[in-house]
């Protein structure tokens, strides 16, 4: 691992928080992508049904 020295703290944490964030925004996106399939699949039933 690369020597950080003082600021070890800081940019390990700042790699935390950008693992966090783009997790959070594939779990929105995955989320969002399913609801939206869902409903997509109602309509469809809705209207040959």
């Amino acid at each position: 691992m690369i020597e950080l020295g003082k600021y070890s703290t800081t940019v390990l944490a700042a790699y935390g928080v950008s693992l966090a964030l783009l997790a959070a925004l594939i779990w929105q996106t995955w989320t969002a992508n399913a609801r939206a399939r869902r409903d997509l699949e109602k309509q469809e039933n809705r209207r040959n049904g």
